[in-house]
């Protein structure tokens, strides 16, 4: 029976590290998640080096990202100077913390290209010839800025929308101690 519990727990994190890959991040970070996940109890990272099979160094790289991300928490014991580290659990709570994080930088990088894309197209004239090629290009461009800006909104939104509803819970709850 072990060998099946091994068996399951490595297909799983080969399925996370595939799942990570494909999503755009490196698969070693799926990789850590997935093993952070099944393991009942809090990692150090010795102990991901010897079940995902990479460097320390990859270690603590992927881990820097899945902690900024909010996809790991590092949890730290009295008298061991250890770090340990365990997979949140929250789908919604690593979702809100990928969004945050990706909204902030690549949102914000995509968007001032085309914004200086538009503006270097609109600096200087051109030929009779080429402002048909010009005003595609300016279609095209405002069409993706536009798309980038209600993307960027829809996140804010999203992010607002559980802020809300995180904050309508506490009063509803606050209301029932009082009863």
């Amino acid at each position: 029976m072990q060998k099946n519990i091994d068996r399951s727990r490595e297909n799983f994190i080969q399925g996370i590290s595939r799942i990570s890959s494909f999503w755009g991040f490196p698969k070693a970070m799926g990789a850590i998640y997935g093993a952070l996940y099944l393991s009942p109890e809090p990692v150090t990272m010795d102990e991901l080096v010897s079940t995902v099979g990479i460097s320390k160094g990859a270690i603590s790289t992927n881990v820097k990202n899945l902690e900024r991300w909010g996809m790991i928490v590092r949890d730290f014991k009295l008298g061991d100077r250890k770090d340990y580290l365990r997979a949140e659990i929250d789908f919604w709570k690593i979702i809100k913390g990928i969004l945050k994080e990706r909204e902030k930088n690549e949102f914000d990088l995509a968007l001032k290209k085309v914004s200086e894309s538009i503006e270097m197209l609109n600096e200087e004239e051109c030929s009779a010839e080429d402002k048909k090629l010009k005003n595609f290009y300016d279609g095209r461009l405002e069409d993706m800025k536009q798309f980038f800006d209600t993307l960027d909104k829809m996140v804010g939104l999203i992010l607002a929308f559980d802020d809300l509803k995180s904050l309508n819970l506490k009063k509803l709850l606050s209301k029932r101690k009082l009863k």
